[in-house]
């Protein structure tokens, strides 16, 4: 599906993100220059992560040793153009690593750049990931953090989950060799980020259910953030065909939305099906709804056939921002007033701030899906959000 989609700064990325562009397959020349003066500003990556892991397994003393000439910030434009290359041919450039590089996650580590190298292999092989850099800034005189977004396919079940994971890596820098000597990644998703965590393993466990997702078109959206909860993400805009609706979890209005696109419009056209069906409510009550279908991507305004009928409307929804929580399960008016005041108690407490109302998002047919690898998603629009926290 188009999520990973990319699935998707000091110099931002394009926002597909997940397909790295062009470079020439010539390596370039490293050269080292006496180091900048690190100026104490403010931009130090805040994480709910314990991070004494970092201090653990720097390899560096972060005063500056008088015989140092490695330049950080030419490291951080390094990784921006490395980083990306993590999972394609090209691959990353190992000779900014030391031979003894320790690597940690909560679940993996090794401590040579063989090891270090083998992992990436492996993963590349089992998982099929696509890696999105959000950005990366130096945090300290000889330490680099970077966040990203990692979505992988994990291809030996019939059913291929996806597994999500966001997070920062904190990179130390060896003052000797100006190479990389050790790499710590950090989970948004888990709280015990050491190794082994067997939070970790069971964060890796639970994404390995069953969700049936119909191979259809669905809107691009960028995942920003996993949490232990729920997922931001970056949605681009989409056009509706919508109507009035009776409740959150209910099917009024379904038929007009539905013909419309089976070719109950002006120029009786067929437009294709796409998933997930939408209804969005607009008030606090949850009472207000329009049930919505998404037209597909290549369609535009112009393009569109006028509907029929007087109660349907054709619109564009501009994207954004939103807080989505998955769940399984037959969606009944209950479950889906639970999952959104659920989402919606998380999102004030970490701190972000929700807008009014919500969006149920059905992506099966419920006569011909079984409930429990039903896939079902409550989506609440953020008034802001940011990547540096």
């Amino acid at each position: 599906m188009a999520s990973t989609h990319a699935h998707q700064n000091l110099r931002p990325i394009a926002a597909s993100g997940l397909t790295s562009h062009q470079l020439s397959t010539t390596r370039p020349v490293r050269l080292y220059f006496p180091p900048r003066s690190f100026k104490s500003r403010s931009i130090a990556v805040k994480t709910n992560q314990n991070l004494k892991w970092a201090v653990r397994l720097s390899l560096v003393d972060q005063s500056s040793p008088p015989q140092s000439t490695v330049d950080v910030e030419w490291l951080v434009g390094f990784l921006y153009d490395d980083l990306p290359h993590l999972f394609d041919d090209q691959g990353i450039d190992r000779t900014a690593y030391d031979e003894q590089v320790k690597f940690r996650d909560p679940i993996t580590k090794h401590d040579t750049i063989s090891g270090y190298l083998f992992n990436i292999s492996m993963l590349k092989m089992v998982f099929r990931p696509a890696f999105q850099l959000h950005w990366v800034k130096q945090t300290g005189p000889y330490e680099i953090t970077t966040r990203w977004t990692m979505v992988m396919k994990f291809m030996p079940l019939p059913w291929k989950p996806e597994l999500v994971f966001t997070g920062t890596s904190v990179m130390g820098i060896n003052p000797e060799t100006g190479k990389f000597c050790s790499h710590l990644d950090l989970w948004d998703s888990i709280k015990n980020n050491d190794y082994f965590s067997l939070e970790g393993f069971l964060d890796v466990l639970k994404q390995l259910r069953i969700y049936k997702t119909p191979d259809l078109e669905t809107p691009k959206y960028q995942i920003l953030k996993r949490t232990a909860n729920y997922e931001v993400r970056r949605y681009s805009p989409f056009i509706v065909v919508e109507t009035n609706g009776d409740k959150l979890s209910g099917s009024t209005g379904f038929n007009d939305v539905a013909g419309y696109i089976f070719g109950k419009n002006s120029e009786t056209e067929k437009i294709p099906m796409t998933t997930p069906v939408f209804t969005q409510a607009y008030d606090n009550e949850l009472k207000k709804v329009s049930i919505q279908i998404v037209l597909p991507q290549d369609k535009d305004m112009s393009s569109l056939p006028d509907p029929n009928q007087e109660t349907l409307d054709l619109r564009k929804v501009e994207g954004g921002i939103a807080a989505v929580l998955k769940f399984s399960g037959k969606p009944t008016e209950d479950i889906v007033r639970e999952k959104e005041k659920e989402l919606r108690t998380s999102l004030i407490r970490d701190g972000l701030r929700p807008k009014i109302g919500c969006l149920l998002a059905r992506y099966n047919d419920p006569g011909q899906t079984w409930s429990f690898i039903m896939r079902n998603e409550v989506l609440i629009w953020l008034e802001e959000f940011s990547l540096d926290s």
